[in-house]
């Protein structure tokens, strides 16, 4: 099991930057930088190729939405060439409120984009002439939609591997099975391992059944806030309003991914009537009604035997990259304590 951490991505970026050399020293091996709607990933992720030496970079996630299939090929060969070799593509769909509120861009076919912009990806690196008819993306432009001057291209530059891993941040059925068939490795959110098999495990069988042999094992991702004391558990309560943020405001009644996930966990009333209370402007409210068993299962927070328990929980059900959220005064620490844990 490798560990992976979310580096805060608002601003600061010299800051960042100096910590996560000295997490890279306490044996960090994957740093996510995400892109919402703040400043782009790819500034920053190029910032820290600069100053790391070891430690895998990856996206976490960039939109599909807000670039090219292409441009999301350079952009990633361009980070596996700073890094010589240590990036890993994070792609996801984001939501409608980001991509049609913030970028203008319609919301739709997550699924079959993604799967078109993993394809074509795949030809950029191989410098194929990019030929591609699918349903969403048609390179070169045909004629009847453009000046008819569009010829087939491949990239300039040799790009340092000509396979990137690809993660997807996914978690429908549907979206989860396409992302166990084509993917290297899966981004979900508020994993739960006692239940993960229930909720996922038919989609991810049913898509490692079509995966290519060539691509591997599927890797996972996943993890919380880690906290580690006798005293340390009531610290899992400090995701109760991330977690009321994306259950009940990400998204519309029945169109709400995060709360759709609470639903399948088993908490359905408790879903509902956080949507209820956020939607309706009752933000701590919505927060005060998070199962505390919800939190306890998804976080990594209480005595040293509770959380190496959790760890092993997290490796059984098929986490090989454990991300965590450090809380406390020396997260450097904690991460070589962790770090000796899990090798």
């Amino acid at each position: 099991m490798k560990l992976g951490m979310q580096i805060d991505y608002s601003g600061g970026f010299k800051e960042s930057a100096k910590r996560v050399a000295d997490y890279e020293k306490a044996g960090l091996d994957i740093a996510w930088v995400a892109e919402a709607y703040g400043f782009d990933a790819a500034t920053f992720m190029g910032y820290l190729a600069a100053t790391t030496e070891s430690i895998t970079i990856a996206s976490g996630i960039l939109p599909i939405y807000t670039r090219t299939p292409t441009l999301l090929a350079m952009t990633a060969a361009g980070m596996d060439a700073l890094t010589d070799g240590r990036f890993i593509l994070g792609l996801g769909a984001s939501g409608p409120q980001v991509i049609e509120g913030f970028h203008g861009v319609r919301y739709d076919a997550p699924l079959g984009r993604t799967r078109e912009i993993i394809d074509i990806c795949r030809q950029v690196w191989k410098r194929e002439r990019v030929e591609y008819d699918g349903r969403y993306y048609t390179l070169p432009l045909p004629a009847d939609r453009g000046t008819g001057l569009g010829k087939p291209l491949k990239i300039i530059a040799k790009p340092v591997r000509d396979e990137i891993p690809i993660w997807i941040a996914s978690l429908g059925p549907k979206n989860v099975e396409m992302t166990a068939e084509v993917a290297n490795g899966w981004l979900p959110i508020f994993f739960m391992p006692e239940r993960a098999d229930d909720v996922w495990g038919a989609d991810l069988a049913a898509g490692r059944a079509k995966r290519s042999p060539e691509l591997g094992p599927l890797e996972i991702a996943a993890g919380g806030l880690v906290a580690i004391g006798d005293d340390a558990a009531d610290i899992a309560e400090l995701s109760r309003p991330m977690v009321a943020l994306y259950v009940g405001g990400m998204g519309a009644k029945g169109r709400n991914f995060y709360n759709d996930l609470m639903c399948r966990y088993g908490y359905e009333a408790e879903a509902a009537k956080i949507q209820d209370l956020y939607l309706e402007g009752k933000k701590d409210e919505a927060a005060a009604i998070v199962p505390k068993e919800f939190l306890e299962l998804t976080n990594l927070c209480g005595p040293e035997g509770f959380v190496r328990d959790r760890l092993e929980a997290f490796k059984e059900a098929g986490v090989s990259v454990l991300n965590i959220i450090p809380v406390g005064d020396n997260p450097t620490a904690m991460i070589e304590k962790l770090k000796t844990w899990i090798s």
